[in-house]
């Protein structure tokens, strides 16, 4: 098993640290998560899951590829498992990649949750890129 670091070694889930939750069969680990992310997995992975999952194992396998160690993924609907962890993923929202540096603390969440999909809206002042009718600010009296 890899070096953690010293804050992940701190870290608990439900319990149980990381070294366990890395060592524990999944059907052990499935019953720690909460409702939704338990049945989803219940369920089984869909085959773009079990793809990305593979990628995963493979770049956490290989030490040239763990250098460069960014995965980029569209599968937006993973559950985060402690297997990730320390991973860079690049999260696809609908417009760019939006890389993701796995931490413990996000165990159970899905991948999507830390890509957002939308921005803030900052509107321009009239006149600025406006159209002509939307240009000209009524005067105050």
């Amino acid at each position: 098993m890899q070096d953690l670091p010293v804050e992940w070694r701190k870290f608990r889930y439900r319990g149980y640290t990381l070294e366990e939750l890395l060592n524990m069969p999944m059907d052990d680990l499935i019953n720690l998560l909460p409702a939704r992310q338990r049945r989803s997995l219940k369920r089984g992975l869909t085959k773009a899951q079990i793809r990305l999952l593979a990628r995963i194992r493979k770049v956490r396998s290989n030490p040239e590829l763990a250098k460069k160690g960014v995965v980029k993924t569209h599968v937006r609907d993973m559950i985060i498992l402690p297997e990730m962890i320390g991973l860079t993923i690049a999260v696809y929202n609908g417009k760019e990649f939006v890389p993701v540096k796995i931490s413990p603390e996000m165990i159970g969440h899905y991948l999507g949750e830390f890509s957002i999909t939308t921005k803030k809206v900052t509107h321009g002042e009239p006149g600025l890129k406006a159209t002509r009718s939307s240009r000209f600010v009524a005067l105050a009296k």
